[in-house]
């Protein structure tokens, strides 16, 4: 499963009452800079009879969810990172420069 792809995910089961159960899917921080929206988790809750027809549906559309968050973060973050001096050296002597010039 893509969602598994190098990240760990905690699923826990809870009953909520006789008759219902609460499914979370939880993914874990897969690097330090991944953006919080990656680890929001899908919680299903319904019967069991419920959960075990539709949680299948409802991951497949949050894994595809997920991945298209990723990507179109990446994407944005590309030119960002694109636009960044190549190295910090580059601003000192821009401000250096600017300081003669005062």
């Amino acid at each position: 499963m893509p969602l598994l792809a190098g990240r760990t995910v905690l699923i826990t089961v809870a009953k909520v009452d006789d008759k219902t159960l609460r499914v979370n899917v939880i993914p874990a921080q897969a690097k330090a800079d991944d953006n919080p929206a990656l680890t929001t988790p899908l919680t299903s809750t319904g019967l069991p009879e419920e959960l075990a027809t539709e949680l299948g549906k409802h991951l497949t559309g949050y894994v595809q969810t997920h991945q298209q968050t990723s990507s179109t973060l990446a994407e944005a973050k590309a030119p960002l990172e694109a636009a960044v001096p190549p190295s910090p050296h580059v601003l000192c002597d821009l401000c250096a420069q600017s300081a003669l010039a005062m």
